[in-house]
């Protein structure tokens, strides 16, 4: 939910929270109590307020409540495709009288035709498996043929250069057209895909300047 703005940035937030977390995220979130919280009452990332954390943190300890893994929370009873998911998630997500209407656009969702880009990322790291160790494949209930395209900027032009894509918006529809095509190509492993629609646009805006 961070990773918006430059990386650097981004990996400095991180390990700050993870800092104000003594380091143990897990063992924090469990076992904090109501004064451990004062210490996220200035943490701050773009539109990513102290209020938002603080939900975030009543909400994981919620779900750890609830499930032994993040993986069951998502998941549930079984999936019947990843945008059912998604959805799904999004509802138990804010399901809570504690739930904030502000943080509700820190969390995408395919009903607000987001194409949600950061969820479908984590997805895939979590999901598929390499032996590279950029994807850990941690989850082992969803079938990476399941997963769907993180639709980032980069993505989504040179994607349409090429004629995978023919949406000229980055929603929802357009995750699945594109998904839809690079399935044609590999069935059982479609975001495979995403490493070279990426570094294809990456390396074309840079060659720009």
């Amino acid at each position: 939910m961070l990773s918006w703005g430059q990386r650097v940035t981004i990996i400095n937030k991180a390990t700050e929270l993870f800092e104000r977390m003594d380091g143990a995220p897990y063992q924090f979130i469990t076992q904090h109590t109501d004064s451990d919280l004062e210490r996220f009452l200035d943490f701050k990332h773009r539109t990513f307020q102290p209020d938002d954390t603080l939900y975030f943190i009543d909400f994981f300890r919620r779900m750890y409540s609830e499930y032994d893994t993040m993986q069951d929370a998502f998941v549930g009873e079984g999936m019947i495709d990843v945008k059912s998911a998604l959805q799904r998630f999004h509802h138990y997500f804010f399901d809570s009288p504690n739930a904030l209407q502000r943080t509700r656009k820190h969390v995408s969702t395919p009903a607000r035709k987001s194409s949600c880009k950061r969820l479908n990322m984590f997805l895939r790291w979590m999901v598929r498996r390499d032996d590279r160790g950029v994807d850990f494949g941690l989850w082992d209930r969803i079938d990476p043929a399941m997963l769907m395209i993180p639709l980032d900027v980069h993505v989504f032009n040179v994607s349409r250069q090429v004629g995978l894509l023919t949406r000229d918006k980055t929603d929802w529809m357009a995750v699945e057209e594109l998904t839809e095509q690079l399935r044609s190509f590999d069935p059982s492993d479609p975001v495979k895909y995403d490493y070279a629609l990426f570094t294809m646009g990456l390396e074309k805006r840079q060659a720009i300047f």
